[in-house]
């Protein structure tokens, strides 16, 4: 049977994540990844509806009209744009949780899981 480097003598324990803080690296990271699609999504729309006002525009029409078409135009991506903002709001406050209980798991210390020795520069190389 082969050890591998991860193993754990057969008389200690590893430290194991209590409640909410083994879940923190994966929320983090999730919701990092959503943040950056919902911008993305946002930036997309943004030059969505800058390209339809400019076509319509051409015709000699406005935008800022209050006909049925301008009102239509103006309106094409409002759920999704909403959606998009619905969902950045909520990745962020999932990702700011998550860090939070990060850096809060990290201050009350895991002094003791590395083992606690010291060693220095020069005693690596022995």
């Amino acid at each position: 049977m082969e050890e591998s480097a991860a193993s754990v003598p057969s008389g200690e324990q590893q430290p194991r994540t209590q409640g909410f803080a083994r879940f923190a690296r994966p929320v983090l990271i999730a919701a990092s990844v959503v943040a950056v699609v919902c911008i993305a999504l946002l930036v997309i729309i943004f030059l969505l509806d800058t390209f339809n006002a400019t076509v319509y525009s051409v015709g000699g029409n406005n935008i800022s009209d209050d006909t049925q078409e301008a009102r239509d135009i103006r309106g094409l991506y409002d759920g999704a744009r909403a959606g998009s903002i619905f969902f950045l709001v909520t990745a962020v406050l999932a990702a700011a949780a998550a860090g939070w209980v990060l850096v809060r798991g990290r201050s009350q210390g895991d002094g003791g899981a590395d083992g606690g020795e010291d060693v220095g520069f020069d005693d690596l190389g022995r």
